[in-house]
């Protein structure tokens, strides 16, 4: 009885799963759907100029993203700016923090920048001939 009860608790929760995973559209194409490991294959295997405007696309979309959690961050860190205790406060402040994460920030999205221009530059077939 506990046997067949623990096996309708789990298709109950396995049924409706796999419902929406059928229906949801394949994403796959998008450049900012690609997993760490899918990023590194294109890397070492792509040769075609769509594997590298794919790329492109990518890091461009990630350079996006870290802009715009930059921005969010300098908000953050002007806000905390505001109020900052005297010279007793311990480090790190929560401005030191706010800065940091600015500055990770804007250094991960100008490497994406960088990433994003040679593969858009690699993708052009001109630069392929001269590769190849």
């Amino acid at each position: 009885m506990k046997r067949n009860l623990f096996t309708a608790w789990i298709l109950s929760l396995a049924l409706p799963g796999i419902g929406s995973a059928q229906g949801a559209p394949a994403t796959e194409n998008r450049g900012d759907q690609y997993s760490s490991a899918q990023v590194k294959q294109m890397v070492r295997d792509g040769r075609a100029p769509e594997h590298y405007a794919s790329l492109a696309g990518y890091y461009g979309e990630r350079a996006k993203t870290y802009l715009q959690k930059a921005a969010e961050e300098k908000v953050e860190w002007e806000r905390r700016s505001q109020s900052i205790v005297g010279i007793q406060a311990k480090y790190p402040r929560p401005v030191d923090s706010a800065r940091n994460l600015y500055e990770y920030y804007m250094a991960e999205a100008a490497d994406a920048g960088r990433l994003e221009a040679k593969y858009s530059q690699m993708a052009t077939p001109e630069v392929l001939a001269k590769v190849q």
